[in-house]
């Protein structure tokens, strides 16, 4: 059975930072797309990063130069390192999955997503970022 288990959300002032770290098992992360997406109160869940099996990754440029994406193979973990954050970050953020190698993210509008559908998602955890 798949599970993702995100932690590391919280509240911060603008300017500073968090890192997020989605815990998989029952799933080998390193070995297929793995992504993060946010929702923000009232708004549509958008995709934030995605990284496929080789490491290549696709940001949305909103989060460009301010968020990393990276991996632990040995813990299978994801992370997701957000520095200089902004309120507009604020949202519940998700972890996903997907049972392939490559995310096939394309962009639109400075936005990333995925032609096809994640297959795995973790409930999330809060990010609050005051001005």
């Amino acid at each position: 059975q798949v599970q993702l288990v995100e932690s590391g959300g919280g509240s911060v002032q603008s300017g500073g930072s968090l890192r997020l770290s989605c815990a998989a098992s029952g799933f080998t992360a390193s070995s297929n797309c793995m992504a993060w997406f946010r929702q923000a109160p009232g708004k549509q869940r958008e995709g934030v990063v995605g990284i496929d099996s080789d490491g290549s990754t696709s940001y949305a440029d909103s989060v460009k130069g301010r968020f990393t994406i990276s991996q632990d193979n040995t813990k299978n973990t994801l992370y997701l390192q957000m520095n200089s954050l902004e309120p507009e970050d604020t949202a519940m953020y998700y972890c996903a999955a997907a049972a392939r190698p490559v995310c096939e993210a394309f962009y639109e509008d400075g936005g990333v997503d995925f032609f096809d559908d994640m297959d795995y998602w973790g409930k999330g955890t809060l990010v609050t970022i005051s001005s």
